[in-house]
């Protein structure tokens, strides 16, 4: 009996390949441990730029990706792979459950969007699914990709002005529409106030808007705020 060929698109065989990126070494410490033996992880790292150059040394079938970052987060990290190491699919583990954040790394590639409150046991079964080719989704969030679609059913999947900015710069943007100033800005993002005006400058000149106000509504329309 010859030996079966391997089909296209289904899932690697022995243990899935893991690469685990969070800012904060005890949480991937953490998740180290509970996965333990259910899979075989590869490598981690806490920041953008670490990421990048690892994940393409390591090529894992599943990346463990948080959201937010200091140097950009999740989204940086897919919009830097998804060009030239496209077999590698994402899964968001966030404290964050805010819709923007779920559609905004959807939008980027992931293929599910998990939080941290997930037990050991689902978070397998998620990196499992996710590396056979499933969308995977803590219940809640699911729902708002649905109503993502349900409420504007004819609009196209890819928004391309917002899609311009970076994830600084929405980030910045975010903040700016809820009313903080440059200076707590600054400080809640950890960076100085110059590089927050020039993120707002950025922005205006992208989106080619002339002040704030014009900003905060921009944002409000896409449920950014």
């Amino acid at each position: 009996m010859s030996e079966q060929e391997p089909v296209e698109g289904a899932a690697p065989r022995g243990p899935l390949r893991v690469f685990l990126v969070d800012d904060h070494a005890m949480f991937r410490a953490g998740v180290r441990a509970e996965l333990g033996a259910r899979v075989e992880v590869v490598g981690e790292a806490s920041s953008v730029a670490e990421a990048v150059t690892r994940i393409a040394a390591t090529a894992p079938d599943v990346v463990l990706l948080d959201v937010h970052m200091p140097d950009g987060g999740g989204r940086a990290v897919l919009e830097a792979m998804r060009r030239t190491h496209p077999q590698v699919r994402f899964l968001a583990l966030s404290v964050s459950d805010a819709a923007e954040d779920v559609i905004g790394l959807i939008r980027a590639g992931a293929r599910g969007y998990v939080t941290k409150t997930i037990s050991p046991e689902e978070l397998t079964d998620a990196i499992r699914r996710v590396a056979e080719g499933d969308a995977v989704f803590s219940p809640r969030l699911a729902g708002f990709v649905l109503d993502a679609f349900a409420s504007r059913p004819d609009a196209p999947v890819a928004d391309p002005e917002l899609d311009q900015l970076t994830n600084r710069e929405r980030e910045v943007l975010r903040l700016l529409a809820r009313g903080y100033a440059y200076k707590e800005i600054a400080k809640e993002l950890y960076i100085s106030i110059k590089t927050v005006e020039t993120h707002v400058s950025n922005v205006l000149r992208k989106l080619q808007m002339s002040n704030r106000y014009e900003l905060s509504r921009w944002a409000a329309d896409r449920r950014l705020v």
